[in-house]
């Protein structure tokens, strides 16, 4: 199992929860950027720079992920496309079959009335509570990961 970030997006604070966790269970961590990222050095953290354009590394993220990998993203386009593996966004918010695609009508919703010019700005700031939730739902994922590799030994 790998962890493939969307990084050009992705909120600092949510990096490192990321970074920490990549340490102390011992997981790949993938961030995808059209621009050079910092990171810590690590055996378990890795950087792929990409070449600017429209959807670049969200392409690459798809063309890489494998059942079972966990793709961090707030780009709920890009979590439609790796259902059959998991998807995680920023806030906590797990995609799946079920809801992935009501997000992403949401999205477009709203997206549509932005353009129109009846709805301006963007989601508010990761909050102390999106970055607890974040923490959270990742930890229950690598236990539950972590245990099924456990137990086909």
């Amino acid at each position: 199992m790998q962890i493939w970030v969307d990084a050009d997006a992705c909120p600092r604070v949510i990096k490192e929860i990321l970074f920490r966790a990549a340490e102390r269970v011992k997981v790949s961590v993938i961030l995808l950027a059209n621009s050079a990222l910092r990171t810590p050095p690590s055996l378990y953290i890795a950087t792929i720079q990409v070449s600017a354009g429209f959807n670049v590394a969200d392409n690459h993220i798809v063309q890489k992920v494998q059942p079972g990998d966990l793709v961090i993203t707030a780009d709920i386009p890009l979590a439609a496309e790796v259902i059959g593996g998991f998807a995680l966004n920023p806030r906590g918010e797990f995609y799946s079959e079920n809801n992935v695609f009501e997000c992403l009508a949401m999205r477009n919703l709203m997206q549509e009335l932005r353009s129109g010019g009846e709805i301006t700005g963007g989601p508010p700031p990761i909050s102390m509570r999106d970055r607890q939730a974040f923490a959270n739902q990742l930890d229950r994922f690598l236990a539950k990961e972590i245990s099924l590799v456990k137990e086909s030994f």
